[in-house]
């Protein structure tokens, strides 16, 4: 068996977020596949990161990549990169796909890309190491209105951690979660709830298009936020915990907070 797969993060916005390695080892490959239906670089076209690569590569529907076969069978002969937009085990997780590989004898590797878990901690000034568990806010189907980011928050909350809310993409259908439609989920199960987790002075950082030049960061309470244009997708929501002094004054000036917050820490 001569084959490989290498998965290859692409970033937050274009194809300039790619690493010099990635690229390399992009191009070193053979065959190149990518799916851009969990998570999508809104500053690109895929025209544009074939250019760049010098190679034309195959896009995967969500069918293709979820049954593997198409990659797995291609990479036990030849050599194979998997793109992904962000970093390829972070939020959009591939690990499925490489633990097949694995059993199938084939050798993997990952190079990483900006991920918005650390660009979203980074661009805001909070420390990463106090973010608590990770949630994702869906779209509401008929019959279908997960809780659980309501949940998740309320616990990192209560132990100080803030909680970075990812907001649903359904790339298919070219709909894209904002940060408005997020709060005025959450402030529904709060209704509904009644846990006090989401409360008229409850801070929250809405970020939109990060690692763009046009990335926006704000920071207020929820009837103020919902008030502010953030621009064309990719969005995501922070409600941050307990602050530290130097993270409050952090949103402040890197995200127009109200002053009032350093006054509660």
């Amino acid at each position: 068996m001569t084959g490989k797969l290498i998965f290859i993060g692409l970033g937050l916005w274009d194809e300039n977020d790619i690493t010099l390695k990635g690229l390399t080892d992009a191009r070193s490959c053979k065959h190149i596949f990518a799916e851009m239906y969990t998570s999508c670089l809104f500053g690109t076209t895929k025209d544009k990161i074939q250019h760049l690569i010098g190679k034309p590569i195959t896009f995967l529907s969500r069918e293709s990549v979820e049954n593997e076969d198409d990659i797995i069978n291609v990479a036990k002969k030849a050599s194979v990169a998997f793109l992904t937009a962000g970093d390829p085990m972070t939020a959009t997780t591939h690990l499925s796909l490489r633990l097949r590989a694995i059993n199938e004898g084939i050798p993997t590797k990952i190079l990483h890309g900006i991920s918005i878990v650390t660009a979203s901690a980074s661009e805001t000034g909070l420390q990463i190491y106090k973010f608590g568990r990770i949630t994702t806010l869906a779209f509401p189907q008929k019959n279908f209105f997960p809780e659980s980011p309501y949940h998740v928050i309320g616990h990192n909350i209560k132990q100080g951690l803030h909680s970075l809310v990812l907001l649903d993409i359904v790339g298919e259908e070219e709909r894209y979660m904002d940060v408005q439609t997020g709060i005025r989920l959450l402030l529904k199960m709060e209704e509904k709830n009644k846990l006090g987790v989401i409360q008229k002075n409850t801070l929250m950082v809405g970020v939109a298009r990060a690692s763009s030049p046009t990335m926006v960061i704000k920071a207020n309470y929820p009837h103020h936020l919902l008030k502010k244009d953030f621009g064309p997708p990719l969005h995501t929501l922070i409600v941050p915990g307990k602050l530290h002094p130097q993270e409050a004054a952090a949103l402040v000036k890197l995200a127009d907070a109200p002053r009032d917050i350093l006054d509660q820490v």
